[in-house]
């Protein structure tokens, strides 16, 4: 099972040895890691890859190979046994049969329902419209529907109603090498352009090295000139995690063009909004942050900013303090977001969801409202759209 793993990973592009695989076999002989699957996931992953820019490409192999990591819930208020969120069925409604259920009315009275359920609830629940629980139409649990509920403990999103996700999410960086299925996302970059010669003079200038031969009597006068790049400065926001994973391949095809056409270029990842503070390695994205004022401090207001996402999430994570489904905000998102384009006129958003669903998501028509209609399809026409849009005027 192990060789095949390890060939598994070898066709999968990450090439490692015989000697890193013999180091793994001689680490499990020694007991370094005894049943455990997520303690073998970071064994595996420490002796075998040498780049942490591959770590994306082998998660995904590992979890095709071994059929997942297995998940790990994370505090928000106090520890939930395990036994009252085991799946033993998924509920199936119709779409009337979900027209009929009513929210709780509001956030705040949805958490507020929520700490006191904690503190009443003694065992596992399946079923039913009131417990912590699955399978039912409780505002809290896992595979069940609720319109504004709070999941814990299920293994994905299902309806994208959440308004509270209680799960530890693990996010991967972007791979920014993925040969591209295509040079049409280069092209449409590329109307984003002004080109300009910048630093040191390493490159020949024939045309002015014969002018000045000329001119010196025919003594050779060699001249250089500094290579000519886009000068055109970018900030690329990408949403990672959640309803993005589907558009991960998209996304890194975005990230690699994005990395070859524009020399001043800086990229952050957030998940489903802005808020106080962006990060630029989901494996330390909990302990090195970038905060959103810094960047607003640090770049000037020439940079033109790029956010790609579905912007679909619940509406409370847009308008409301405490909204994120990642920790409590103190500032509601569309504070922060407006905040940034006051200081970055030149923007768009780049949303990888065919625009026939927009509709659907108000979430999405709050985005737009907030990006004063500046959402675009992560398609070659959206891309040329949003490239010529942020060439204009505010």
């Amino acid at each position: 099972m192990l060789l095949s793993f390890f060939y598994a990973l070898r066709e999968g592009g990450l090439k490692p040895t015989v000697t890193e695989f013999l180091t793994l076999l001689d680490a499990l002989k020694r007991h370094v890691v005894i049943y455990s699957i997520d303690d073998f996931y970071v064994l595996a992953r420490t002796t075998l890859v040498k780049d942490e820019t591959k770590y994306d490409r082998f998660d995904q192999i590992f979890a095709a190979y071994w059929h997942g990591v297995e998940s790990v819930t994370e505090d928000l208020f106090t520890d939930i046994p395990e036994e009252w969120l085991r799946k033993q069925a998924e509920l199936q409604l119709s779409d009337e049969d979900k027209a009929k259920i009513e929210a709780m009315g509001g956030f705040e009275k949805l958490m507020e329902e929520l700490r006191k359920r904690l503190d009443e609830q003694e065992k596992r629940h399946q079923g039913g419209n009131k417990w912590i629980g699955t399978a039912g139409t409780s505002p809290f649990g896992a595979y069940g529907f609720n319109p504004e509920g709070v999941r814990i403990g299920q293994a994905g999103s299902r309806n994208r109603s959440a308004v509270k996700v209680w799960d530890k999410r693990e996010f991967a960086n972007l791979d920014d090498s993925r040969e591209l299925g295509t040079r049409n996302i280069k092209m449409a970059l590329r109307r984003l352009r002004r080109f300009a010669r910048e630093g040191a003079a390493d490159q020949l200038d024939l045309n002015d090295t014969i002018s000045s031969t000329a001119r010196n009597g025919g003594m050779l006068d060699i001249r250089m000139v500094p290579e000519r790049h886009n000068a055109v400065k970018v900030l690329l926001f990408f949403d990672v995690g959640g309803s993005m994973d589907p558009h991960v391949t998209l996304c890194e095809e975005l990230f690699s063009a994005a990395r070859t056409e524009f020399k001043h270029m800086e990229y952050f990842y957030f998940h489903n909004f802005l808020y106080e503070s962006v990060w630029k390695d989901n494996l330390r994205r909990r302990s090195e942050k970038t905060s959103t004022r810094e960047l607003i401090r640090t770049y000037g207001p020439d940079y033109k900013i790029i956010f790609v996402g579905d912007a679909t999430m619940s509406p409370y994570e847009i308008a409301y303090p405490g909204g994120s489904v990642e920790h409590w905000n103190e500032e509601s998102g569309e504070t922060w977001a407006r905040r940034l384009l006051d200081h970055f006129p030149k923007a768009a958003w780049l949303n990888p969801e065919p625009e026939s669903h927009w509709e659907y998501a108000p979430s999405v028509a709050m985005t737009r409202t907030i990006f004063d209609d500046r959402m675009f399809p992560l398609t070659i026409r959206g891309l040329e759209d949003a490239m010529r849009r942020l060439t204009r005027a505010r």
